[in-house]
């Protein structure tokens, strides 16, 4: 007979836990436990946000690099909602979470998945429900640049007669979200949004810009409007893959100049929500979007057009 006490396991939430006080990743400042804690504890916040929208994750496993995750592997438990969509690129099905309840997120969080991803379109809809637009400076670019940005989206808005809700990305930008009407068309949503992005960056083109080709950006922070459809985007809450663990977080307008987005981690952003959800809280009413913004749009090629029309220019150029 063995002298030895079996091992006893940690569970939450109906999941069973492990390794639980591994280094999350290098530079972390963190570990699994400390993934598995924050995400429950602001659960009822950021279920909301995840709740019927196709996941994709960012997991890491120890000593290996980061990897996105948007097909749900086979050990998937079967109580973990999830919905199939076509992926044109691939031509398959691919099987994607819902992470509609807590101990789904807990056996997310179990898995070492970091960051959260969800769709801009909810499942079996076929209509978006926000405007996103996605503030990205430059390499070594100060974040003020982005916050300075970040007022001619706001200006560009309320020209418009419509406003937003501001979070950090938890990496080095900004996120600026316009909830909209129900069944807004997602070919009018995106057609706005490369509007609106114009618009900004026309406000000051010494800053700004909307070039899809990062060569042609001159070290401007770029006005990212290609959020819509089938794109995702770090979700509020979500805790990031870089030092010290960041999270995307709410702000409200008068306090993104006073802040860095570092200083929002899953060790300190506890103690800075209190009771409040301030992404709920910021979220202005479902908009009606303008039809002269969408006609606008319409005439403005997307981002990936205006790559292949910049190849094509390069090359006839050679």
């Amino acid at each position: 007979m063995s002298g030895g006490k079996d091992k006893q396991v940690e569970s939450r939430a109906g999941v069973d836990l492990s390794n639980l006080d591994q280094p999350l990743f290098d530079g972390a400042d963190a570990t699994k436990r400390h993934l598995i804690e924050y995400l429950d504890a602001v659960r009822d916040r950021i279920l909301p946000v995840l709740e019927d929208r196709p996941l994709s994750v960012i997991r890491v496993r120890a000593g290996q690099k980061p990897f996105m995750q948007k097909n749900l592997p086979t050990y998937t438990p079967e109580w973990v909602p999830r919905t199939s969509l076509w992926a044109e690129a691939s031509k398959r099905d691919v099987t994607y979470a819902l992470c509609n309840d807590r101990r789904t997120l807990v056996w997310f969080a179990n898995q070492r998945a970091v960051e959260y991803h969800p769709a801009l379109v909810r499942s079996g809809e076929a209509s978006v429900g926000q405007l996103v637009l996605d503030l990205d400076p430059p390499a070594g670019g100060p974040f003020s640049d982005v916050v300075r940005v970040a007022g001619l989206v706001r200006q560009a808005l309320s020209d418009a007669g419509l406003t937003g809700a501001v979070k950090t990305s938890g990496s080095k930008g900004l996120h600026i979200y316009v909830p909209l009407v129900a069944d807004t068309p997602i070919d009018a949503a995106a057609a706005a949004t490369r509007a609106i992005a114009v618009r900004a960056a026309q406000l000051d083109p010494g800053i700004a810009t909307t070039a899809f080709v990062r060569a042609d950006r001159g070290g401007k922070v770029f006005v990212d409007s290609t959020r819509a459809a089938g794109a995702t985007v770090a979700a509020a809450y979500s805790p990031r893959i870089r030092p010290g663990t960041p999270v995307s977080f709410p702000l409200a307008w008068d306090e993104i100049d006073g802040v860095q987005p570092a200083d929002f981690t899953i060790r300190t952003a506890l103690s800075a929500l209190g009771d409040g959800d301030p992404w709920a809280e910021a979220m202005p009413q479902p908009q009606l979007l303008p039809t002269e913004l969408v006609e606008e749009g319409h005439e403005i090629p997307g981002g990936r057009v205006q790559a292949m029309q910049e190849g094509r220019r390069r090359a006839r150029g050679k």
